[in-house]
């Protein structure tokens, strides 16, 4: 009976180790392909059907470039508004302790489990025609439900968790040393924290507004729900594709798709460059 000697027995650990790496690789290389590449690729080829000729023809559509303009406008002022009210509740989260501190920070991730058409459906009873806050609304003379301050809400509540998951770990390991030496040295509160905070949570506050501003751009239950896709109103970008396939018009819906598509990539992969700038 041949027995093993230890070289050979490393070897033939070595080899198998080496074939479950490269199983595991292409398992993942496939879940990956089938769930991302394999829907750009036909995006694009759906897109590219007719050639790139109508594809311009249809990006020119005023239907098409109002429903951009209407998510670009709601996306800036997302991204302005947890910029502010987001770098607050994660200063909050990490220098305070006060009675429900706990509940804030899980309430901060609601918007990951919460459905964003059951989003669109809690504004309407707060906002709409016979909502909570109508009698206040009428007073008021202002509209939110079926307008775009309600897109502006709805999209405000399924990005709030993006600045704020970004900030509150890099906060943590910053500490409060430096901050507490500039006080010492007769630094205001303001100095410090243009110059001495700041800089150090500046590619937090990056893939915060990166991460932020693609998830506005493709938000669709809840702003379709709020805003009840209203053609030259509030039809976003997402909702015009959603009404472009309901009506047969496929080369106007995948060409805005691979519009928005590519943009989300290239953000995508300008973030990957800044973690490894970083």
């Amino acid at each position: 009976m041949r027995t093993l000697t230890m070289p050979a027995l490393a070897r033939s650990a070595a080899g198998l180790e080496a074939w479950r790496r490269r199983l595991l690789i292409a398992l993942v290389l496939s879940y990956v392909g089938i769930l991302i590449i394999a829907p750009l690729a036909a995006l694009v080829h759906g897109a590219l059907a007719e050639g790139v000729g109508r594809i311009i023809t249809a990006l020119g559509d005023p239907d098409v470039l109002h429903s951009f303009w209407l998510t670009l406008q709601i996306s800036l002022i997302v991204v302005l508004v947890h910029v502010v009210f987001g770098t607050l509740t994660a200063w909050v989260l990490v220098r305070d302790r006060f009675p429900g501190c706990r509940l804030l920070n899980a309430l901060v991730d609601m918007p990951f489990a919460v459905s964003p058409v059951v989003v669109g459906y809690m504004l309407l009873l707060l906002f709409g025609r016979s909502g909570l806050l109508a009698p206040l609304l009428t007073a008021l003379n202002l509209q939110v439900a079926f307008a775009w301050p309600g897109l502006v809400l709805a999209t405000l509540f399924v990005t709030l968790p993006f600045m704020v998951r970004e900030l509150v770990p890099v906060l943590r390991a910053f500490g409060v040393k430096q901050e507490q030496a500039a006080a010492t040295l007769g630094a205001s509160g303001w100095q410090t924290f243009w110059l001495v905070t700041f800089p150090a949570l500046r590619w937090g506050f990056v893939y915060g507004i990166i991460l932020t501003f693609a998830r506005a751009l493709g938000e669709f239950g809840a702003v379709l729900v709020i805003g009840g896709g209203i053609q030259g109103r509030t039809d976003t970008a997402t909702v015009f594709i959603f009404h472009a396939l309901e009506e047969r018009q496929t080369i106007g819906a995948y060409s805005a798709a691979l519009v928005l598509g590519l943009f989300s990539l290239l953000l995508v992969v300008g973030t990957d460059l800044l973690r490894r700038r970083e």
